[in-house]
Parts: C-alpha cells; sequence; structure tokens
C-alpha cells in the first residue's frame, strides 16, 4: 500500500481517506505521495510498463457510482464541461476531473443533509499532467474504466517514465482542493505559475471594445475611428480597444487554396510582413509599403488614444504569425512548410474547418530557435507605435506539428517561453490575453501569462449558442481560473441575449467588451456595467459555479439552474442563469438544440452560495445576511442557513448581491448596500465599524 495524504491503492482499489473512487485497480498502478516541507499534499498516479511509443493507453480502474465533473476539449482550441457518474461518461481529451467522493452536506459541518446528519461531502480532483516529453489526458472506456492516455505528438519520441501521470487530492472545499492540487503541480513542474502569483494587465479594469464582430477582416483604421466615435455619442467611451484579426499583412501562396467562409478568416493566407497592411498606413494602398513607422499604425494609435481617450490598444496575432503561420522567405525566421496532425483522441470530438483547411495548405512555422527573434522583432515594433499589448491566437495548433521537434510539450514550451519573453520587454503591463489555448502543454508552460479566454466564441448569430456560453465559461473557469483569470469573451451591447451575457460579465471577474458595430449599442445596459469614467466594478476572483452546482447539468438535466458565485470588497455575488435547452451533443459532435420549449425552473439561493464570503465579512459574521436581486428590485433579510427561492423562465437571468450583517457595538446589525442599480455590485472602498 502506497499513502499520499489520505490517497492510497489497496486491496484493488484506489482509496481517498478510506473511500473507494476507483475499483478493479490495475497491478501495474501505483501512487506516490506529493509533499511540501515535509507536509503530504496529494498523490501522482504511476503506471509500470514495458510498453513504448509516441500514443499509449493505459487503463486505471473502475468509476462507478459517483458523480463527476469534467472539462474537456471538445474540439482543437476549446473545453466545455461534462458530467456523469461512471467511467464510460468521461470524454477523451479530459483534462481535469472532480469527484463527488462522499455524499453529504455542500456547505460544511453547520448544515444538516437529509437524513439529519452533519457529514460533510468530500471531493477528489484528478489532474493530468506533463511528464518529460509526454502530456497525459484521461479518457473513459465502455466497460467505465477510468484510463490514462500518454502521447508525445512525434513518432520518434517513445520512451516515458511513468512515475507522475496525473495528481490527485481530496478534501471537503472543492474550490481549495482544486487550487491546492494546482498549487501542487506548479511546485512539482516548475514550469509555469498559479495566477495569484502573476501580474494582471490593467486593461482588465476598463471597458473595452474589439473590432471582431464589428468588421470581422474588413476591419480599417477608418472604421476603428468610426466606432469609438460611435460610442463616444452615446456617452460611454472604450477605455482599451481590441483590433483584431485584418490589420496584418498577410497573402495566400499561388498553390494555396483559399479557406474562407462569412466572416471568418480565410484560413490559407500566411504572414508576409511584421508591419501592418495598408488598411492601417496613412494614405495607403494597397499592394504598396509606407517605410515611414509615423505613418504606419503608429499614426492609428496616437489618433485613437489622443483624441478618444483610449487607454491600452492591443492587436491580434496568430501564436504562429497568422493561420497559416509565416510565409517561408519572409524574415530571417527560416520558416518552413509544416502539415499538422491531430491528436486521435480529438479525431473522436468535432471536427474544425481552420484546422481541415491549415492541414490541406499547411503551415510556416517559424523555427522554433529564432521564434524568440521573430516575436521580439513584431512586438517591438507594434510598442513602438504605442501599442500596448497583443491578443496571441490559434494556439493550440503548436500541439499539431511537434513531429521532427521533440514533440508538442517541447515545441509548445519553447515558443510559450519565447513568447512571454517577448512580452515582458515589449509590453510591461504583461499586455497579453491567450486565446484558443485550452491545451496543457501551454497552460503548464505558461509562467507570466495572465489573461486567457475561457471558452469557444460568442456567436452572435447562433441562437443555441447563448446558454451553452455561460455554462461553458463558468465551469471551465473551475480549472483555467486557477491559471489565468479567464475571459469570458467579448458580446454585442444591443442583441436578444445582451443582458444575459452582460449580467454573466458582471459576476465573472473578466474583463467586460463588446464587439458592436458602428450604431448598434445598448446605452442603458452598458451604464449598469460601465462607471462614468470608463471603469468596471470587477469582482475579485474568477466566476466559478456554485458548490451545489458542480454536478449538476444546468444545460441538460431540465431541472436545474446554473449559479455562479464571487466576492467583491465586502459583499459576495451570485448570478443565476437558465441554461437548459442546448448543449453540445457528443453524437453531433455540435452545439444542438435538444428541448425547444425548456421548463421555467425554481432553484434557491443561500448566503454560503458564496463559497469565502466569511472571508470579506467583520469578524462579528454570525452567518446573517441581506441579499438584494437586481432585476426583481427586492432586499430580504436571510437568517443564517436558511435560502429563498429564485424562478427563471428559459434564457432569463438574476444577480443577487450577498451583503453580510455585521453586529454593532449598539448590537444593532449592519450592511452596507450601495450602488443598487449596477449590476457587478458594489464599489464600497473601505467600511469602518465602531
Amino acid at each position: 500500500m502506497t499513502v499520499g495524504a489520505g490517497i492510497s491503492v489497496s486491496d484493488g482499489n484506489l482509496n481517498v481517506f478510506g473511500t473507494p473512487v476507483l475499483t478493479d485497480v490495475h497491478h501495474n498502478v501505483f501512487v506516490t505521495s506529493s509533499t511540501d516541507d515535509g507536509i503530504i499534499n496529494g498523490a501522482f498516479i504511476g503506471v509500470r510498463s514495458e510498453q513504448t511509443g509516441s500514443r499509449m493507453v493505459f487503463p486505471v480502474g473502475k468509476l462507478e457510482g459517483l458523480r463527476f465533473m469534467c472539462v474537456f476539449r471538445f474540439k482543437l482550441w476549446w473545453m466545455t464541461q461534462r458530467m456523469g457518474n461512471c467511467g464510460q461518461d468521461i470524454p477523451t481529451e479530459t483534462q481535469f476531473l472532480i469527484v463527488e467522493t462522499r455524499e453529504g452536506s455542500h456547505f460544511g459541518d453547520d448544515n444538516e443533509i437529509e437524513d439529519g446528519s452533519h457529514q460533510s461531502a468530500l471531493y477528489t480532483v484528478f489532474l493530468p499532467i506533463l511528464e518529460g516529453d509526454f502530456r497525459a489526458v484521461i479518457q473513459g472506456s465502455s466497460n467505465n474504466e477510468l484510463e490514462i492516455c500518454l502521447e508525445s505528438g512525434d513518432p520518434a519520441v517513445k520512451e516515458f517514465e511513468g512515475s507522475h501521470l496525473v495528481f490527485v487530492a481530496a478534501g471537503p472545499d472543492p474550490f481549495d482542493v482544486i487550487t491546492n492540487a494546482v498549487k501542487s503541480v506548479e511546485r512539482h513542474l516548475q514550469t509555469f505559475s498559479h495566477r495569484e502569483r502573476k501580474k494582471m494587465p490593467d486593461m482588465l479594469n476598463w471597458f473595452g471594445w474589439c473590432t471582431w464582430d464589428a468588421f470581422y477582416t474588413d476591419v480599417t483604421s477608418e472604421g476603428v475611428k468610426q466606432g469609438l466615435e460611435s460610442f463616444q455619442k452615446g456617452g460611454i467611451s472604450p477605455k482599451f480597444v481590441i483590433i483584431d484579426d485584418g490589420w496584418q499583412s498577410v497573402d495566400m501562396d499561388p498553390t494555396s487554396v483559399e479557406a474562407k467562409a462569412d466572416n471568418t478568416a480565410n484560413y490559407a493566407n500566411r504572414l508576409t510582413d511584421i508591419k501592418e497592411n495598408h488598411k492601417f498606413q496613412k494614405y495607403g494602398k494597397e499592394g504598396h509599403s509606407v517605410e515611414d513607422p509615423s505613418m504606419g499604425l503608429r499614426h492609428v494609435v496616437t489618433d485613437i488614444k489622443d483624441h478618444h481617450d483610449v487607454k491600452y490598444v492591443y492587436v491580434w496575432h496568430a501564436l504562429t504569425g497568422y493561420w497559416g503561420g509565416v510565409r517561408p522567405g519572409t524574415g530571417q525566421y527560416d520558416s518552413k512548410l509544416s502539415f499538422p496532425i491531430s491528436s486521435p483522441g480529438l479525431e473522436c470530438n468535432e471536427n474544425c474547418d481552420a484546422f481541415i483547411a491549415i492541414s490541406k495548405n499547411g503551415l510556416g512555422l517559424v523555427d522554433p530557435e529564432k521564434v524568440f527573434n521573430f516575436y521580439n522583432e513584431l512586438h517591438s515594433y507594434l510598442a513602438s507605435a504605442g501599442v500596448d499589448g497583443v491578443k496571441v491566437d490559434v494556439q493550440n495548433i503548436l500541439e499539431t506539428l511537434g513531429a521532427g521537434h521533440g514533440g508538442r510539450v517541447k515545441l509548445t514550451r519553447k515558443y510559450h517561453q519565447a513568447l512571454e519573453a517577448s512580452v515582458a520587454r515589449n509590453f510591461p503591463d504583461n499586455g497579453i490575453i491567450s486565446c484558443m489555448s485550452h491545451n496543457t502543454d501551454g497552460l503548464y508552460s505558461a509562467k507570466r501569462t495572465a489573461v486567457m479566454r475561457a471558452s469557444d466564441d460568442f456567436w452572435p448569430r447562433v441562437t443555441a449558442s447563448h446558454t451553452v456560453h455561460i455554462a461553458s465559461v463558468a465551469y471551465n473557469t473551475v480549472f483555467l481560473g486557477e491559471f489565468m483569470q479567464p475571459d469570458w469573451d467579448m458580446f454585442h451591447s444591443l442583441h436578444p441575449m445582451a443582458e444575459y451575457h452582460g449580467a454573466a460579465r458582471a459576476v465573472g471577474g473578466c474583463a467586460i467588451y463588446v464587439s458592436d458595430k458602428p450604431g448598434h449599442h445598448d446605452f442603458n445596459l452598458l451604464k449598469k456595467l460601465v462607471l462614468p469614467d470608463g471603469s468596471i466594478l470587477r469582482a475579485k476572483l474568477p466566476g466559478r459555479p456554485t458548490r451545489d452546482c458542480l454536478f449538476t447539468d444546468p444545460t441538460r438535466d431540465g431541472k436545474s439552474l446554473l449559479k455562479i458565485w464571487n466576492l467583491n470588497n465586502f459583499t459576495g455575488v451570485v448570478g443565476v442563469f437558465n441554461c437548459q435547452g442546448a448543449g453540445w451533443c457528443k453524437d453531433g459532435k455540435r452545439i444542438l438544440t435538444h428541448d425547444e420549449k425548456p421548463s421555467t425552473i425554481t432553484g434557491v439561493i443561500r448566503a454560503r452560495d458564496v463559497n469565502y464570503l466569511s472571508k470579506v465579512a467583520d469578524s462579528t459574521w454570525d452567518g446573517d445576511a441581506v441579499v438584494y436581486s437586481h432585476l426583481g428590485g427586492a432586499l430580504s433579510y436571510l437568517p443564517k442557513n436558511s435560502s429563498i427561492p429564485v424562478t427563471l423562465k428559459p434564457r432569463e437571468y438574476e444577480v443577487f448581491t450577498v451583503v453580510p450583517i455585521s453586529k454593532l457595538s449598539c448590537g444593532v446589525g449592519f450592511a452596507p448596500i450601495e450602488r443598487l442599480h449596477e449590476v457587478a455590485g458594489l464599489s464600497v472602498p473601505k467600511v469602518e465599524y465602531s
């Protein structure tokens, strides 16, 4: 028997504090304890095997009869959630798994469960990690076995150690367990940093605008100015701007096949110059370049900062330069044409038009030994033009290009190290947003990058996508929020689901930015989210589902609401959403509507839905709270351990501010409530009691 923080393999079971989580554990599976300063804090699952190869699958043991939530990659770029209660429900490419190991109260010993006992629930977290040149993920088999899939991405890389493949930790608070588990892996790998140790760029604290949905790749310097003028007329001016895809110098090779659908880039294009195209040059003409830097991107950035009071300007680029990479012969980067090869695990999930196009046309991959020079020349040019940061997209394509480079892990790490070094040199506010980057190759290699997109795009015209988007960002954040501040994406302020999306951003702790076309705005909504100076009331933490929502499916089960909790300086906030009716379909392999008329659902709100509310409460707090509903306008007194009902029709939401009641010396209870018209919550900077 091997033991680590209550985790052991004995009698054919993987036990957590004496409770079997996996049964029929294979004889070649073992656990190794993890220690920090002599304290055991978890264990690593390993396997003994003579098998070699660039991709191997090892069965561990059976998972049966226990509720779980996992996040997995449903396509190359992005993750979403899945709930289940047996191994066969675990999809391929699962990168995070939390299991309800023991039923009980989700809110600690002070809350009775149905039989009147006070047993707390127990949660076990599984984190498949990186070992050497291999990346591990977990998946389920048809006979309910949890399996470890180990992959290098290079046929020449076959030898592995196998002792530290999956980290396991357990405890009574799911969020503490997850945080501590990721920090333990951080200390073990020493290749990435936890979110709490990263510098957050200041742009997160200001209202922003992204050009993507407004113009797609047809964006021009004049369009950017028109967009900002349109906001200015309504009295809400963005303080940060993202100039998305469409500003770069790109072209197709003569032999390439165009790959462009409505409102997308041409995935066959490659970068031909690090400087802007003619649309962003003063008096620019197609086919002609401007050598004077003051006539290039600098004149655009200077103009919007000087005339529209914009604080930060970011621009888009792909991790490999552009969708099709850098054209061979461009610069001194030794770019070579490479053809991506997808992992078999991903091929079981959703196909992607972008990947199919890149696979056909190939990608111009910059020599990994020269990629820092590429990033530094690009970023130093942008910085000289007044640009403050970059949105770096299409990141996961690297995992498909590992052959001949020592594998996916080695190639990804080399690129990320170069990228972060260049950002540190050229953008002192840590100006980078990571996008299309939901693989652990990158997550476990990111030491500085502090912001990342949390889910697939906001799709304004895909009706089924909106509820799915909110559920995905919330559940993905359970995992991603340990590495970076999740970005819940832009939305449109003038849209049938605008308030729904806005409410989610308000409780998400994330940036709030839109992608409105000029003249298409709802300023009444924006004024609920943005203060007069352009700043936002951003919550303190990444927004996550409440404990009692972790294992229910708010998109499919027909009975559950999604509750997302967060903290402000002295209060908590809970956003409640009816997300039923649509989800990612494992059979159709895309987002589908499965219920055209989802039900009205009633749930409950508790003060303890806000997981760390006691940390912002006064020392006199005894559990009583005041709750304010932002749409309903009701102010309710909520005694300790009590609840109030909330009923929502399909695609409806409500936001509650939860204020702990402090006891003053005279015996009077006090709760600071302010700015009830603001969706995001309170702006009280300081409270003193006497």
